[in-house]
């Protein structure tokens, strides 16, 4: 949940120069509420960048984004004398969003995005702009943007412009006690002057794919710790399927089949079920030679994702070192027209981490199937019901997981092959990568749903298998059992009013705290 609240003056602070920004960074302003800094070498380099526009402004001929229109309307030179008012009615007409407000720490990652590239000496744009953007982050005011808008093409131009409309003194913003207000009067309040726009400055706060990119960042940093914690789950399913855990061994896999996201989640499972007195008993009661894909391909299907992941941060740490805009100010002068602001490598990887997210909650779901499968759960009750026929157990929590489930196949459905033409046909292919994002976001929430269901039903299950004491947990999947109950996630027992547990053990999956129990038993997992 997005908390408004003002930045404290001894937050923690990040210096933006002409140096690349971090993901560390990103996440910091975004979510860790830290203050922003523009370091003296960026200053310098931004001025230098602008009296190359200014000279260019000065010019007769037409310079695109300095004394021309936009897009299609490009083709008008626009005289001196309308240039602020161009720029004004750029931003004014492109905070065309609509629906609801996205969530505050998506666009304080935008906002910090954009203020990145303008530092970078690249955009032409006059210090004042970037320090006004910094002082906006620092004063806790987040402007309003709306969902629809953007089509990821000449960047995230509405959720942008939007953002420019604050700096202006305009439009709609939360301040520091989450209310919405008037931008003016929260300027005001905070003792931020308004900025008149010169030429190109409103393009350059609007034509960048910092919207996609900063909810990129925070959904690998989500889906990092969610893969971690599928392994933890896996193993905890293997461990009470009485499963056998010589599958993980590591000659099984980095030696002949060399993908490294496989190896890591095989090792994560190695080490969760590591002293388990459960494992190895495939061949007891009811004897198996092997078990079911969704318990022996955890890790092949986990270290896929893993290995995506690995793909996406590597473009988005590209993107993170670029300086998006259109025109951009070379370090020799020219002012050169591009198309760096199509949102493609971006849109892609938001669309594959989409699939991987599905997948692996397609898994942990028939994984939570086959725990309540008496017919397959080798001894335990059905739905780990206490009086199976009189309590149904955890019968419906599947139901929802399934539900979930079927939302996120849903949403792997990628954006990027889509393209609506836009601007009179000048933007005639678009990489609809904003909605790419709005859509992962969605789909790593229910991911931490899917896997909160698997943990509440394989903790009840290890629960049921040693409640006699004959057989002993793992260490760390007894840590896992105990930060669960410790959570408010019930044990085994009569029916009960059953939301609460699984909400608890969503809030134990989405804060880290289930990675970070087991981890001080088995040391850092992968």
């Amino acid at each position: 949940m997005d908390m408004h609240c003002a930045v404290a003056p001894d937050a923690p602070l990040v210096q933006v120069g002409k140096a690349d920004v971090t993901a560390e960074d990103v996440l910091a302003v975004a979510r860790g509420n830290a203050r922003v800094e523009i370091g003296p070498d960026a200053l310098a380099e931004m001025a230098a960048s602008r009296a190359r526009i200014d000279a260019l402004a000065a010019e007769p001929r037409p310079v695109y984004g300095v004394s021309t229109g936009f897009g299609a309307l490009a083709v008008r030179h626009i005289s001196p004398e309308l240039r602020a008012q161009l720029q004004r009615s750029l931003v004014r007409s492109h905070a065309a969003g609509m629906g609801p407000a996205v969530e505050r720490e998506v666009t304080r990652a935008l906002m910090f995005l954009r203020m990145k590239t303008l530092a970078s000496g690249r955009t032409g744009v006059r210090p004042l702009v970037a320090e006004t953007m910094a002082a906006i982050l620092n004063a806790g005011i987040t402007p309003v943007v709306r969902e629809y808008g953007s089509l990821g093409c000449s960047g995230d131009l509405a959720p942008l412009s939007h953002c420019a409309l604050v700096l202006m003194g305009e439009g709609l913003a939360y301040g520091p006690d989450g209310a919405e207000h008037p931008a003016g009067e929260l300027l005001a309040a905070a003792g931020i002057a308004p900025v008149e726009l010169l030429e190109k400055e409103g393009l350059a706060l609007i034509n960048g794919t910092d919207g996609m990119l900063g909810m990129l960042v925070m959904a690998i940093a989500d889906l990092q710790r969610l893969f971690t914690t599928a392994d933890i789950t896996a193993a905890m399913t293997l461990e009470a399927l009485l499963g056998t855990d010589k599958v993980l061994a590591p000659e099984l896999h980095a030696p002949i089949r060399p993908h490294p996201g496989q190896a890591l989640s095989a090792a994560n499972m190695l080490a969760v079920l590591k002293g388990s007195g459960l494992t190895g008993h495939h061949q007891d009661d009811a004897p198996r030679v092997q078990d079911a894909y969704s318990i022996r391909c955890a890790p092949q299907v986990a270290g896929a994702g893993r290995d995506t992941l690995a793909h996406a941060l590597t473009v988005a740490e590209r993107e993170l070192a670029a300086s998006v805009d259109n025109p951009v100010v070379l370090p020799d002068g020219r002012v050169e027209s591009n198309g760096n602001f199509h949102g493609a490598p971006v849109a892609y990887v938001l669309d594959f981490l989409a699939i991987a997210a599905a997948d692996l909650g397609s898994i942990s779901e028939r994984r939570t199937d086959r725990l309540l499968d008496k017919s397959r759960s080798h001894g335990l009750p059905a739905f780990l019901a206490d009086d199976p026929g009189v309590d149904s157990g955890l019968m419906i929590a599947q139901y929802t997981q399934a539900a979930l489930v079927s939302e996120n196949k849903r949403l792997a459905v990628p954006a990027s092959v889509d393209s609506i033409p836009s601007s009179a046909m000048q933007e005639d292919h678009v990489s609809m990568g904003w909605s790419a994002a709005r859509k992962l976001r969605q789909a790593v929430e229910n991911l931490g749903r899917i896997l909160a269901v698997e943990l509440t039903a394989a903790a009840r299950a290890l629960e049921i298998r040693t409640v006699d004491g004959a057989a002993t947990l793992a260490p760390a999947t007894a840590a896992a059992l105990a930060a669960a109950r410790e959570a408010g996630v019930g044990g085994a027992g009569r029916d009960r009013f059953l939301a609460p547990d699984l909400a608890a053990a969503e809030t134990l999956v989405a804060s880290g705290a289930l990675v970070t129990a087991v981890e001080r038993v088995t040391g850092p997992l992968a």
